[in-house]
């Protein structure tokens, strides 16, 4: 059902709204929905990470400036389009980028400056946490953060007593509640599927490693209380409201559902957070996140564990490039088509490009391409050097060379998915995709559907995103039934009309995507001895 602009004008009056708020890496993105999960107004701000002394951080008063002008663009929508202020919401949720590190002293003053997940200066701690918890702990994870801070002899490490993300951080200061949603949580420390807490055992093995530090307090005293989706998580205090709505207009009381990180609300947004179901973000990096029945067998550190909202176990392949090289080739096609002085858009000549891939031979004609403009952890590369090869016998034409680098943009995340399918046997029955890798009708997700040999699907509203995301997750808090499950709720009340394409896999295109990896595989020597030869 879709609300007519008279029962939208009421729903904002009676407060049947919900807010859901996003501080993405480069924009900070405020939703509001109505009754039937449909956007009613929204408001952005861009903003940028700094780099400043060796570290990749945002500043503490861009995080309150960037809240506050997004939600006054959302109210002044609001107002133009339905003539009437937004007073008070159903319900508010905040979702942020996950990992990193902000510590907090016994007054709330934060002990050094926000380190982001794009800081990779903690691979001494990585690596010895990883070891002594026989569990993969990435680079980002604000454990790893901590324990190198340790390592480092910092003298902040004695003084704090709170360690939260960017939106535990947040929800506290409107709420005055220190919890975490367990999908964001799930990246500041191993999580315990069976608990939907911290893992109680490794738990352990870091306080002995406080003990031997000297340092008197234990990670419980000072890591976030978890909380899973449809949890209550406290209230917007009068401080709160005079925070996001200098105003005033904003009214204290309205509930907050758990704060989550990007990959909940990424989950959510695309209806994968079922058992067996997966989606896949491709852009300027692409990662994978497959929802599992049970937990691997083993330690694979090319496989980050994390969770969904609702505490299920997701293994998740991250690889850090993607589009970009794709799309400086077809930069150069644009140069040559200015140069002829033909008028073509640039969704037109994408168009064109990508369609001539699904003409192409099967395995791409022989040609190999590494999309490397940086490093890659899953094939243990420090840097990276976009790269196209071939040999005299190879078939080089436009279909062909398009074909190798749409191949190339999957390459490394299908060797991790190779962990999970060939070696861990998971099972899973569709992929959702959302990103730019999709826009061109077809081509992204047949692609995709060869890579991964499973049906792909993509949705219409797969563009609304995080913050539409944290919405959905606000409305289940606010709506579900009694033992309603996440799942059960999006299915039914969310997407239930839902327009999705789906494209099967081609037997074809899955045996020519298996003899291009093989290809690819073999040339990885090829991309170091770039690396040492281009320095």
């Amino acid at each position: 059902m879709n609300m007519n602009r008279n029962d939208t004008r009421e729903a904002i009056d009676s407060a049947k709204t919900v807010l859901g708020i996003e501080f993405g890496s480069t924009r900070i993105k405020a939703v509001l929905i109505g009754e039937d999960h449909t956007p009613i107004a929204s408001g952005s701000y861009d903003w940028e990470n700094r780099y400043e002394n060796g570290i990749w951080t945002y500043r503490l008063e861009d995080v309150w400036t960037g809240l506050r002008e997004s939600y006054r663009k959302l109210s002044k929508e609001v107002f133009n389009n339905y003539n009437t202020p937004l007073q008070s919401i159903g319900a508010i949720g905040f979702s942020a980028m996950m990992h990193g590190y902000m510590a907090f002293d016994k007054n709330g003053n934060l002990l050094a400056p926000f380190r982001t997940w794009r800081n990779t200066t903690t691979a001494h701690a990585a690596t010895a946490l990883a070891e002594l918890f026989q569990f993969n702990i990435p680079h980002r994870w604000s454990i790893a953060h901590l324990y190198q801070a340790i390592l480092n002899k910092e003298p902040h490490v004695k003084d704090i007593t709170y360690l939260s993300t960017l939106a535990g951080y947040v929800h506290w200061k409107l709420t005055g509640r220190k919890v975490l949603g367990v999908g964001d949580a799930s990246g500041m420390f191993p999580i315990d599927s069976q608990t939907d807490d911290y893992d109680a055992g490794k738990v352990g093995v870091f306080n002995e490693l406080l003990a031997m530090e000297n340092i008197t307090w234990k990670l419980p005293d000072i890591l976030p209380t978890i909380l899973v989706a449809g949890d209550a998580a406290g209230v917007l205090t009068e401080e709160g409201s005079q925070l996001v709505d200098p105003t005033g207009k904003l009214q204290p009381g309205i509930p907050l559902c758990p704060p989550e990180g990007d990959a909940g609300t990424g989950m959510v947004a695309t209806n994968s957070v079922a058992e067996r179901t997966g989606n896949v973000s491709a852009g300027t990096s692409v990662f994978a996140m497959i929802v599992l029945e049970k937990e691997l067998s083993k330690v694979h550190p090319e496989i980050d564990m994390v969770t969904t909202p609702n505490g299920k176990p997701v293994a998740m392949a991250h690889s850090n490039n993607c589009t970009t090289d794709l799309n400086a080739w077809v930069g150069l096609f644009r140069e040559f088509v200015d140069a002829l002085g033909l008028e073509i858009s640039q969704a037109k000549l994408f168009e064109i490009l990508y369609k001539k891939a699904l003409t192409a031979d099967a395995d791409g004609g022989g040609l190999l391409a590494y999309n490397y403009f940086s490093g890659e952890p899953i094939t243990h590369l420090e840097e990276g050097r976009p790269l196209f090869v071939r040999t005299p016998e190879s078939r080089f034409s436009l279909p062909n060379f398009m074909r190798a680098h749409l191949f190339s943009a999957l390459g490394t995340l299908k060797i991790g998915m190779d962990i999970l399918f060939e070696e861990e046997k998971v099972k899973i029955d569709k992929v959702l995709g959302h990103g730019g890798f999709f826009k061109t009708e077809e081509v992204g997700q047949k692609i995709m559907a060869a890579a991964m040999n499973v049906p792909v699907s993509v949705m219409e509203t797969a563009g609304e995103g995080g913050a539409w995301g944290i919405a959905l997750l606000a409305s289940y808090m606010l709506r579900k039934k009694e033992n309603e499950p996440l799942e059960a709720y999006l299915s039914n009340k969310v997407f239930a009309g839902d327009n999705s394409t789906t494209i099967a896999p081609d037997q074809g295109d899955v045996d020519g995507f298996k003899a291009f990896m093989e290809r690819y595989k073999e040339g990885i020597s090829i991309e170091r001895a770039a690396v040492q030869a281009l320095k």
